[in-house]
């Protein structure tokens, strides 16, 4: 039971990530996001689920052996790491350029 609860929330964590970067390419594309959230907005709802998540599975399944659950994780995982660094790859947003936020600004000592 344990290991099937795991599995639901790691795809669910999958597909927010999917989710995410979907969204933030077409607002690249079409300036507006198929979602129509701002940037903060889905970062909240959909990107911090989708870290917190597989963080959970990880801790309900711990004492249980599941090479699914394992695979799962690591792409989660691997989308995390990409979404982190196409963050800094991508030129800022002109919605954060107007706002004077940036995430570089933020990181750079």
């Amino acid at each position: 039971m344990a290991i099937k609860a795991a599995l639901i929330i790691t795809g669910i964590s999958i597909a927010l990530l999917v989710i995410y970067a979907l969204d933030i390419a077409v607002n690249e594309i079409a300036e507006e996001g198929f979602l129509g959230l701002d940037n903060m907005t889905r970062g909240i709802g959909l990107g911090m689920p989708a870290i917190i998540l597989p963080i959970i599975a990880f801790f309900i399944s711990r004492k249980k052996k599941s090479s699914g659950l394992g695979i799962m994780l690591i792409i989660s995982g691997i989308l995390i790491i990409i979404g982190g660094i196409a963050l800094f790859v991508l030129e800022p947003s002109p919605e954060a350029l107007e706002s004077g936020r940036s995430i570089m600004e933020r990181a750079a000592p």
